[in-house]
């Protein structure tokens, strides 16, 4: 998967910019606050309906502006398409190949990117949300029925939650907890099944980025005890659940954990070492894609220089010129060598929002 052009208009402090990519590394330098970090969050948009930032999707728009938009062509299986991604106060609006489309998920389908970037330990340190939502999006990609058993989920968990604050009857709940039981099983089972799937991939990477932590160890928890169906978890916590008004087991209470042998707890991890954990999985990701898809993702690296030490970039420079994937890289100043001397490299300066091609 390529990314081959990219427009943005009124995101953030980009008024307009008009980028040409092509395969290998493309790389964008300029001051702090110059915007190129927003030309990741515009791709990352594309794939995930959401900026890797913890902000208010409205704040994403220009100030004094009221709209945002993100056009792209991608090259993927030999065919190009284009994409196109809008958002006014209150709604994003999605076009695939100048139509539009009913829901956002077909386009976000089109487009695989992952991303490492300042917040990225909170994959490792942070809530069970964001790890969930880690392994769900890789779902998106190669379960056909995941959207639809999904939405069936979330759905029966909020007529649940709401007949629970509501004081509703056992006979109500019954409904909707037959309902959870039905989709719990194939999410849990999606779930736990690519995270084995994932873990020699960690394995490997780690090996490479972080020898000095260790074999790591993936552990996963499906929401609910191992020993019981779903159906038995919710009876048996009813009462609580009538208490404290919201269900307590299930899928959306599913998290796994990443281990290493020199760092068994999360809390024996420093913050550097929570980001290189972070980078593992998410290289880990990007790699098991594309046994899965036959393409790598778009992979996309902000303000690298500041996360990482010279001899993890080295040891990442070395891992990235051993696969084909397109990266993207921010940074206040140029890669050093190690990064650019054996991949097809583009400079770009970014100042002020605006984007010019030096090399």
């Amino acid at each position: 998967m390529e990314l081959c052009e990219l427009r943005l208009t009124n995101l953030r402090n980009v008024v307009g910019a008009e980028i040409s990519l092509g395969p290998g590394l493309s790389e964008f330098v300029g001051a702090n606050g110059a915007g190129k970090t927003s030309i990741l969050e515009a791709v990352y948009m594309l794939s995930h309906g959401r900026s890797f930032r913890a902000v208010k999707r409205e704040s994403l728009i220009r100030f004094g502006e009221q709209s945002l938009e993100v056009f792209a062509v991608i090259a993927a299986d030999g065919l190009q398409r284009r994409l196109g991604l809008s958002r006014r106060r209150g709604d994003w609006a999605a076009r695939l190949d100048g139509a539009e489309v009913g829901s956002l998920a077909e386009l976000l389908r089109q487009v695989a990117v992952v991303c490492f970037e300042p917040g990225s330990h909170a994959l490792i340190s942070g809530a069970a949300e964001e790890r969930r939502h880690f392994v769900d999006w890789a779902l998106f990609h190669v379960e056909q029925t995941y959207v639809d058993v999904a939405r069936r989920y979330r759905r029966a968990l909020s007529q649940r939650n709401a007949l629970l604050r509501q004081g509703g009857r056992d006979e109500d709940l019954d409904v909707w907890d037959i309902e959870l039981e039905k989709t719990a099983s194939a999410l849990g089972g999606w779930r736990g099944d690519y995270l084995v799937l994932l873990a020699p991939y960690v394995a490997e990477i780690a090996a490479t980025l972080v020898p000095e932590l260790g074999a790591p160890l993936l552990r996963y928890s499906r929401g609910w005890a191992t020993d019981l169906p779903l159906s038995d978890a919710l009876a048996e916590r009813r009462s609580r659940d009538r208490e404290r008004m919201h269900t307590g087991v299930g899928p959306h209470r599913a998290d796994w954990r990443l281990s290493f042998e020199a760092a068994p707890e999360r809390e024996h991890l420093s913050r550097g070492q929570e980001k290189l954990a972070a980078l593992v999985c998410l290289l880990a990701q990007a790699r098991l894609f594309r046994e899965q898809r036959g393409e790598w993702p778009v992979i996309c690296l902000d303000d690298l220089a500041s996360e990482l030490d010279k001899g993890h970039q080295e040891a990442l420079a070395l891992w990235l010129d051993s696969v084909d994937a397109q990266v993207l890289i921010t940074g206040t100043v140029a890669l050093p060598t190690e990064f650019t001397h054996c991949r097809n490299h583009a400079l770009f300066h970014v100042e002020q929002g605006r984007v010019t091609r030096l090399l």
